[in-house]
């Protein structure tokens, strides 16, 4: 590939990579470019997670690309539909044509005298390293590490006989059929596999150090069902679409503004779905607020049917041992295992481990404040892609690869060949991640920040980001436009300079009173969780 030139580099053929290609190739048949894919193959999470039972833990309306409405029968989707779905995507848009796969980034270094990345990639499949240069480097890689996933220190797992997994890297060759499966954890993994195993196992303990709320959906959308039969997709997909917006939207509102009520309704669902007298509160009751963590939606209610049928239990307590038959814990009681499955959450990984240079000085993303929460203070033309927490990842993935469309045709349309955006001049910084799971709280020294209003602040508001970023002003005071070569603004931007900005594109040191803040914490250390 030598050091081949394109208008945009695409990292990372997932969900979003997918995404972004064809909102090139949609809004900007014009633009040449690349995707770069580290694995072997498109989709991404969708295609490295196969433990059993797989599956959205979002609605696929939502999940789904806006541009192509999701033909299956189910609303909660398997892994399996998802990833075929992403790879006809890539099809049907030519996505595929302009691919790469087992190209893994290493660096890129952004030169303001010809406006372009020098992107540095190892092809894993033939052990030497490629270069290419592009005019805007947009990053689609997720935000955890795909080699690894995260496994705390297991007392005394050494005596262990059985056979301990990771979900991240499931072998093919487990069968589980009449085993004893104990699974340590209690987010969204856990609460997909233990109901799935449960099918075959002789029988499955979910043991969580705390609980997680779990809340039932049904895996097919009524409304949905009944406008297929109705109306042509394209009619029947937005409006699905947005309900499910709207509910959603309402559900973390009303988490946030009276976690009181939504505690209370979630506890009496639950309730109802396991047997009389079953511990609630002790195994499906957190301490912590709704959405403080991320909500583990279970399709009609499995989880607490493998309950309810004895198929499955759950264990609220804390490792004390390993033993040579299964796992012993604090209370002394002994959960005997055949396997043993450590559902125990992700190592975040920011731009998947790429590094950024601008100008020779290294980028450290701890010191950079987001932009519309896709572009990085003092790293000119470049995005990435984090969806929201509380929402579809999707949603916002859309947005970010429709607005960078729109910057695209702006500097087209003005001449100027360079977007960067500017740090906050004052006020309180937080991590771009707002969530209290555990995979978070292990790597705040590692996350960009944002700041407390727009252009700066994520709301985790679709709603308000689709006036933000397909109908608002694409010059503000958070962001200079200019020309290879130069350091000021053309006038097409904010008048602001770049003071404060250090050579690493960092954000000032806040001044006294504007700390940078983790976010706010619960009454108790949350239990480390998986948000797939």
């Amino acid at each position: 590939m030598g050091s081949e030139h394109v208008d945009v580099l695409i990292v990372g053929a997932g969900l979003s990579g997918v995404g972004a290609a064809c909102h090139l190739r949609r809004t900007c048949p014009d633009k040449t470019y690349a995707v770069l894919e580290a694995r072997g193959a498109i989709g991404g999470t969708w295609d490295l997670f196969r433990y059993p039972g797989i599956r959205s833990d979002s609605d696929m309306f939502t999940l789904g690309y806006s541009f192509k409405p999701w033909p299956g029968p189910k609303s909660i989707a398997d892994g399996d539909s998802i990833r075929d779905y992403v790879q006809a995507t890539a099809r049907e848009y030519g996505v595929t044509e302009h691919l790469r796969l087992h190209h893994r980034v290493l660096a890129a270094q952004w030169d303001s005298a010809t406006a372009r990345w020098t992107v540095r990639a190892h092809r894993d499949d033939t052990g030497e390293d490629v270069t290419l240069t592009c005019g805007f480097l947009f990053t689609c890689a997720g935000y955890y590490r795909y080699d690894a996933g995260y496994t705390p220190d297991l007392p005394g797992v050494e005596k262990f006989t059985g056979r301990l997994v990771h979900p991240q890297h499931w072998p093919a060759d487990l069968d589980h059929t009449g085993q004893r499966v104990v699974v340590i954890g209690s987010g969204a993994t856990a609460v997909t596999l233990v109901p799935a195993l449960a099918e075959r196992a002789a029988h499955v303990t979910m043991l969580q150090r705390s609980p997680t709320y779990v809340f039932p959906l049904p895996s097919r959308d009524r409304l949905a069902d009944a406008l297929r039969a109705r109306l042509p997709a394209r009619v029947a997909y937005p409006v699905v679409r947005w309900k499910n917006v709207l509910f959603n939207t309402v559900t973390f509102q009303l988490s946030r503004r009276a976690p009181k009520l939504v505690k209370g309704v979630l506890r009496r669902v639950a309730k109802r779905r396991l047997p009389a007298g079953y511990d609630v509160d002790r195994h499906f009751s957190p301490r912590y607020d709704p959405w403080d963590q991320r909500l583990c939606v279970a399709p009609d209610g499995d989880l607490f049917a493998a309950v309810a049928a004895g198929r499955a239990s759950v264990v609220t307590d804390r490792i004390d041992t390993f033993t040579a038959t299964g796992v012993r814990v604090a209370s002394g009681a002994e959960l005997p295992a055949d396997v043993v499955v450590t559902a125990t959450g992700l190592n975040l990984l920011m731009l998947g481990g790429m590094t950024l240079t601008v100008d020779g000085a290294p980028v450290d993303l701890a010191r950079t404040v987001a932009y519309k929460g896709m572009m990085l203070s003092g790293v000119p033309n470049f995005a990435l892609t984090v969806g929201y927490t509380n929402a579809s990842w999707t949603l916002k993935a859309d947005l970010v690869a429709a607005y960078v469309c729109r910057l695209l045709r702006h500097l087209d349309a003005t001449g100027d060949q360079v977007v960067t955006p500017l740090p906050p001049e004052a006020g309180p910084l937080v991590p771009l991640i707002d969530l209290r799971s555990g995979y978070v709280l292990r790597s705040l020294d590692a996350l960009p920040k944002q700041g407390s209003a727009a252009p700066w602040r994520l709301h985790q508001n679709y709603a308000r980001d689709v006036l933000l970023m397909r109908h608002g002003r694409l010059t503000d005071a958070g962001v200079r436009f200019s020309r290879a070569g130069t350091g000021g603004a053309t006038g097409t931007g904010g008048t602001r300079g770049t003071a404060g900005i250090g050579a690493t594109g960092a954000a000032p040191t806040p001044a006294p009173g504007a700390a940078v803040a983790a976010p706010a914490r619960s009454a108790t250390p949350p239990t480390p969780e998986d948000p797939a």
